[in-house]
């Protein structure tokens, strides 16, 4: 997962992966199938310790919907203030690397990507069948936005490095999106 997070799927032959791995590329085919399921297994890896991986718990056990959103922005501008590589985030480097490129994994990232707007709306719905939100909330729209922030986050964090800074963006376009808790620490 790293090399491709670090140096991209373009970049990463099964000879660069082998050498790197210290395996013959024979031994690379025989444990992974091929780079494209490598990748797949990588991808499916991040997305289980991505800090957004708290909006695929469902909307039920999820409680207030306003912190789960407050918490998961904060975490993720710690995360990637955190890292000293300043690698943003594997799935919106791969989107941008791959999306309307590569005909097999370019549709799989469109589908990831899709399905994590499909999360934040039901997440959104459930909030406003729990009249946490508004009964007005556009929640398409506004899953939209969120991941819109979520995006930009994880590429602005490659020259914003600072924790505070990161959280400031976010915090304010939560707050407009009026989906912040205020009193919510991570």
């Amino acid at each position: 997962m790293e090399i491709f997070w670090r140096e991209g799927y373009e970049a990463c032959s099964v000879k660069a992966l082998s050498e790197r791995l210290g395996i013959t590329r024979s031994s690379f085919y025989n444990a992974f199938g091929s780079r494209e399921d490598l990748f797949r297994e990588a991808l499916a890896l991040y997305g289980e310790q991505s800090p957004d991986s708290a909006f695929a718990s469902e909307p039920s056990s999820a409680g207030s919907v306003r912190r789960l959103i407050t918490n998961t922005f904060r975490a993720a501008c710690s995360a990637r203030a955190a890292d000293p590589d300043a690698k943003g985030c594997f799935a919106v480097k791969s989107v941008a690397e791959l999306c309307n490129r590569d005909e097999a994994l370019g549709p799989m990232l469109d589908e990831i990507v899709q399905a994590n707007v499909a999360r934040l709306e039901r997440l959104l719905e459930f909030g406003k069948a729990t009249d946490e939100l508004p009964s007005t909330l556009d929640s398409h729209a506004t899953a939209l936005a969120l991941k819109t922030v979520l995006v930009g986050l994880n590429v602005v964090c490659k020259v914003i490095r600072e924790e505070e800074e990161l959280w400031l963006s976010a915090r304010t376009a939560l707050k407009a999106l009026d989906l912040l808790e205020e009193d919510t620490a991570v």
